[in-house]
């Protein structure tokens, strides 16, 4: 299947003329990411990685469109998008289901802690075809199943550069590719970079930089 990211969190998968988007979120091209897309998943609330207003505006234009969603969001998006509420699905981990032609593993539950004064919120990941695990804001790594290819949470305000190189070690894909790196300027995602590629390596990790509509099959 083929991989485009788009700034920050967001990539838009296609396969056999079917389109997927995972957390179109306002830092990123929404507009161009969510054309023609059969489903969108999204892995928490935070605007960062769900620009909702752009996603209630396409559940309106394409009838189609199918949103996943933990509990939040999804209660979030059928008050903004009552004309969808059947085409906006709860997600819980664990679960297993079928979204626009791609099959789809949850895992996780949690958001990293980012402060113990800042609240907790849901958060899943998605294995997307036993093939390429978007994490969301945590490191969880996906059980009882390996992973080719990983999405890298590579700079947050909860994660630091150990948690990153110990998450990629751990998940130990073939392939891996950044997300979550808007905040960094260039010299900083460089170095973090760096040593990801360097020590991912060493665990048999080939780590490759993709800037925003780069695409890569995967």
């Amino acid at each position: 299947m083929k991989l485009t990211k788009y700034t920050h969190a967001c990539v838009r998968l296609e396969k056999d003329g079917h389109v997927l988007v995972i957390d179109p979120g306002t830092f990123s091209e929404t507009g161009v990411a969510l054309e023609g897309a059969g489903a969108v998943l999204v892995t928490h609330e935070h605007g960062d990685h769900i620009d909702v207003p752009a996603v209630v505006s396409a559940l309106r234009d394409n009838e189609s469109l199918r949103v996943f969603a933990p509990g939040g969001v999804a209660a979030t998006l059928r008050s903004e998008a009552s004309f969808a509420g059947s085409r906006i699905t709860e997600v819980e981990p664990g679960q297993a289901f079928t979204a626009a032609g791609f099959e789809v593993k949850a895992f996780g539950g949690q958001h990293a802690l980012i402060h113990p004064q800042i609240p907790v919120v849901a958060n899943i990941g998605y294995l997307i075809e036993s093939n390429l695990y978007h994490p969301g804001d945590s490191f969880v790594i996906p059980d009882g199943i390996g992973v080719r290819t990983l999405l890298v949470p590579v700079h947050a305000p909860w994660n630091k550069v150990a948690e990153v190189v110990d998450f990629v070690i751990g998940v130990r894909a073939a392939k891996a590719f950044p997300i979550h790196d808007a905040l960094l300027n260039e010299t900083g995602l460089g170095l973090i970079e760096g040593h990801v590629k360097r020590l991912g390596a060493k665990y048999g990790t080939e780590y490759a930089h993709l800037s925003s509509g780069d695409s890569v099959e995967v």
